[in-house]
């Protein structure tokens, strides 16, 4: 649901929210968001109104926000407080991430990378890899090498018509890019990066186990960044990082984020999750009946 605030016609605060059916109750849950306009209590007033009317009438029990709002920043957890939430260490998003800014020139960019990652994109492409822009047809062979990362990584992935569904939404304004890597006729690895209000995204990719040794991901992530440049965005968002040291025995993603950090971008926290609670009775038993059932 799309809870929008207009003042004269102007669009001036937002956000989506979205409800996860519990029967007979539900969770809210505003990813990325609200967006305002301007910081004045009479707006966040309205919009939080609008967003209990909602919610009441989805019969949730709770709302969970995660703006994308710095964490270093202390006057937005204490707005998130004045406005009833409290702190949660459940988050959903990334709480860290890695934005490699591309305002500069491409040898900007790639002088700020390290130098074994700079190597790596020129051994990809001297190696003979070709990067090319899949469409719609590529989708099943894309989700093919998503399964075999899957596997081998261990994690979950979507359906295949799910990367078909939001490659089709994003790409009539060109918002969507596919990128895959070849070497003698066979598929490599692949990337699906996002576009919008200039800045882009790098939300899904995967390689096969196959010639890793010629660094197909690394010359992905710069044609990925080379077309969020020409298409006038001025950041790149790795998408995600462990939220611990990347040696501590706890970071199990600490070879991913080694992967990104070399590409020269800005380690970005934001402010996490923070719930408002609607019922806490009921909220508390569904929170004790999900414990147990882990």
């Amino acid at each position: 649901m799309r809870v929008a605030l207009e003042q004269d016609g102007v669009l001036v605060a937002g956000a989506q929210v979205l409800y996860r059916r519990l029967f007979p109750v539900s969770m809210g849950y505003v990813p990325k968001g609200p967006v305002l306009v301007e910081d004045t209590p009479a707006l966040a007033e309205a919009l939080w109104r609008a967003v209990r009317v909602q919610s009441r009438r989805m019969g949730a029990l709770a709302l969970k926000v995660e703006p994308e709002w710095r964490d270093d920043d202390a006057t937005r957890h204490a707005w998130l407080v004045q406005q009833g939430f409290s702190p949660s260490a459940d988050c959903i998003q990334p709480r860290r991430t890695i934005i490699v800014d591309l305002t500069q020139g491409e040898d900007e960019i790639l002088a700020r990378m390290k130098q074994k990652w700079r190597y790596n994109i020129r051994l990809s492409e001297r190696k003979g890899v070709e990067v090319r822009v899949g469409g719609e047809q590529e989708v099943p062979a894309f989700h093919a090498l998503m399964q075999v990362t899957g596997a081998r990584d261990a994690f979950g992935i979507h359906t295949e018509d799910y990367y078909r569904r939001a490659w089709a939404l994003f790409a009539p304004d060109d918002r969507v890019r596919l990128l895959l890597a070849s070497y003698e006729g066979g598929l490599l690895a692949g990337l699906m990066a996002f576009a919008f209000n200039g800045q882009a995204w790098y939300m899904y990719g995967a390689s096969s186990d196959e010639h890793r040794a010629l660094m197909p991901n690394h010359q992905l992530q710069w044609r990925a960044m080379q077309w969020a440049r020409a298409r006038g965005c001025t950041q790149y968002d790795l998408w995600g990082i462990t939220d611990v040291d990347p040696d501590s025995a706890s970071a199990e993603l600490g070879g991913v984020q080694r992967f990104k950090e070399g590409f020269g971008g800005e380690v970005v926290r934001y402010v996490g999750a923070y719930d408002q609670v609607y019922c806490a009775p009921l909220y508390a038993l569904m929170r004790r009946v999900r414990g147990l059932g882990r």
